[in-house]
């Protein structure tokens, strides 16, 4: 992405000064609003420098608030950088308490504005990759995956390592965490990307069954067996096979299975022919596989073939934040598809699925609001229409009067960051305190702002 910088400057000295300390970026020049507003629409700069003393108000400040207000209403998501003078402390305060990120004191140095400027474009640029992976439409395409916790943005970022390297991946983690989504996900960012995304799920299909699905098997192997047929394994030639609960697979398949995986040949159930399969392994499941190992119900051998590399994928409750987002997602998507007028969360069902535990994950969401854009009664939905409405149990050990203010306090600043999208002052616009004030609760709680 190309930097762009607009410098709003109506002295022509004070112009051609800042433009040469920005080598590195592509420059444009406006003296006065309009010129400002026209430059930001066609060229969309994702930072600017505004002198807030333009013309016909150079003396005062009218005419670069309204700029502020104008820019930040065309693009909300531009860096301001507002350039005052020394004497005018209170215009840079409201400026940033207006929405800009940051200000500048004349006279002119050149190394402290490129400084600033510089911040201003990575902050720019650190907000869309958050707002790219949280909404899943990054530039690696993480399809279908949605979330802005910490825990599941490094799970999408260790998925964009993983993807292009062809090694066996095992994802561990709860029931309806998502794992065949990230199974796709890394089919997807593969350069199998282009072949065929084969899924089966080895606890759902009876044993006499699955040895046929995935192998596949020949005419007349076995009663019924009337034509040929291939099983996953082979359909799945060129591109990738995802081996969902391969924890359930029983253990004679085990052993098919990790010669599979030695030798990269097949044979059908009924056949003799061995036939070579190139195709990458994705597996996952719910269970403990250490503990099947010591039961003598998993293969130890097949359990070092099949984790290559292992991701856990976190439970919704250890995924601060996560539950609102995905739910405000899901509603969107059903509002569209069931061609219902608009509707909202109240506040009492925001609280509930922020204290909900989620034992069923991304799944029961799903399921949560589906039935509650389909009861919904009103334009806002209820904890009622969630089926939330029992959540005032408080567990003994939460009883801790400062544990609790704490955890509130750390949940809202981490939530009116992410809301900002890490603009700090509208941050602390959102929780009515000052920036200081929040980049104290900031270092208090140990919350990283530069992610």
């Amino acid at each position: 992405m190309k930097r762009k910088l607009l410098i709003v400057e109506d002295d022509p000295g004070l112009q051609s000064q800042m433009r040469w300390c920005f080598e590195d970026a592509e420059v444009f020049l406006a003296s006065d609003r309009e010129a400002a507003l026209s430059i930001l629409r066609r060229e969309e700069p994702q930072v600017v420098t505004l002198d807030l003393g333009l013309p016909p108000d150079p003396g005062g400040s009218t005419e670069g608030f309204q700029a502020l207000e104008d820019i930040l209403r065309l693009a909300p998501n531009t860096k301001i950088i507002v350039v005052t003078g020394r004497e005018e402390k209170e215009n840079a305060v409201k400026a940033i308490g207006l929405g800009a990120c940051d200000f500048f004191q004349k006279p002119l140095d050149g190394d402290i504005l490129s400084f600033i400027v510089t911040r201003a474009f990575r902050l720019f640029e650190l907000e869309k990759e958050n707002h790219e992976l949280s909404t899943g439409n990054s530039s690696s395409t993480l399809t279908g995956i949605i979330g802005s916790s910490t825990k599941m943005l490094e799970i999408c970022r260790m998925i964009e390592k993983i993807a292009p390297a062809d090694v066996t991946t095992l994802l561990l983690g709860e029931t309806g965490t998502g794992k065949e989504v990230l199974a796709k996900a890394i089919h997807q960012l593969s350069s199998r990307s282009d072949k065929s995304f084969s899924a089966i799920n080895c606890g759902a299909i009876p044993e006499n069954l699955l040895e046929s699905e995935l192998f596949g098997h020949e005419k007349g192997a076995f009663t019924g067996a009337s034509s040929l047929k291939r099983g996953k394994i082979e359909l799945a030639h060129s591109g990738t096979l995802f081996l969902d609960e391969i924890g359930d697979m029983p253990m004679s398949l085990q052993v098919k299975l990790l010669r599979f995986l030695q030798e990269r040949v097949i044979e059908r159930v009924g056949g003799v022919k061995e036939i070579p399969v190139d195709v990458r392994v994705v597996c996952a499941t719910h269970q403990n596989l250490q503990q099947l190992i010591e039961q003598n119900l998993f293969r130890e051998d097949l359990f070092y073939r099949v984790s290559e590399i292992s991701l856990n994928i976190p439970p919704i409750r250890e995924r601060e934040g996560d539950a609102i987002i995905i739910a405000q997602s899901l509603l969107k998507s059903f509002l569209q598809q069931m061609k219902r007028p608009p509707l909202s969360f109240n506040e009492d069902a925001m609280r509930s699925i922020k204290a909900y535990h989620w034992p069923g994950n991304v799944r029961e969401i799903i399921n949560k609001v589906k039935r509650a854009v389909i009861m919904a009664d009103d334009k806002k939905i209820t904890a009622a229409d969630l089926e939330l409405c029992n959540l005032s149990e408080v567990s003994e050990q939460a009883l801790n009067l400062r544990q609790i203010r704490d955890a509130a306090e750390k949940s809202a600043v981490i939530q009116a960051i992410q809301a900002a999208q890490n603009n700090m002052a509208q941050a602390a616009r959102l929780l009515g305190v000052t920036r200081p004030t929040l980049y104290n609760l900031t270092e208090k709680f140990g919350i990283n702002t530069d992610e």
